[in-house]
């Protein structure tokens, strides 16, 4: 069970600076990006974070996905990360909570998850980049099953009736689950990827 919403933003970001993030060092060939696990509130008051539905057009066309891209020239990862969740879903003003651990995908990109509280505002998808928004309720993180394994040892998210997310999202978002919901200390720079999301 959760605490209610301003509690739960204290704990979270408490757990998160208490947490010795790993940053990913330069590398060649390692692109940087960043991510926002968005954690917003419903007209009751029960926290929900974004997943998006990547447009069926360009890079993980279809995939599940924070919103996030990667940095332009001279962006720090946090700027670019609440860049890309105003551009994605038009959420803005959000008041950062910590970070996660960088996580290195391979397709190279050193991915550094942001977790941030955005109050009641409303997604609204980005037309261009963006096929849907959905709201998952924190509460499905702690569900039993969540997270499960595949025959082949690859992590799923079950996250709703039509939403399963692999590697890199799954992996990041159960860190999350794992380090700022649960107070769990758990590293997922391991989890290995589907063939599918390495485009």
């Amino acid at each position: 069970m959760l605490p209610p919403i301003g509690e739960l933003r204290e704990l979270v970001a408490s757990r998160l600076a208490a947490f010795p993030r790993r940053e990913a060092p330069p590398a060649p060939g390692v692109r940087r990006a960043a991510v926002t696990v968005c954690v917003l509130e419903d007209d009751a008051g029960a926290p929900y974070t974004i997943l998006i539905r990547r447009s069926p057009h360009g890079r993980n066309a279809g995939q599940w996905a924070l919103p996030g891209g990667r940095l332009d020239d001279g962006e720090r990862p946090v700027e670019a990360a609440l860049r890309e969740l105003a551009e994605e879903t038009a959420v803005r003003g959000v008041d950062v909570a910590g970070l996660l651990d960088d996580y290195v995908t391979d397709s190279g990109f050193a991915i550094t998850p942001v977790v941030a509280f955005g109050g009641r505002q409303r997604p609204v998808a980005d037309a261009r980049e963006v096929a849907s928004v959905h709201a998952v309720p924190l509460e499905r993180f702690l569900a039993p099953g969540v997270p499960r394994w595949t025959a082949a040892g690859l992590l799923q998210m079950p996250l709703g009736p039509s939403i399963v997310v692999h590697a890199p999202t799954g992996a990041i978002l159960w860190q999350f689950a794992e380090v700022a919901l649960r107070g769990r200390d758990l590293r997922v720079f391991d989890v290995a990827q589907p063939d599918w999301t390495r485009t």
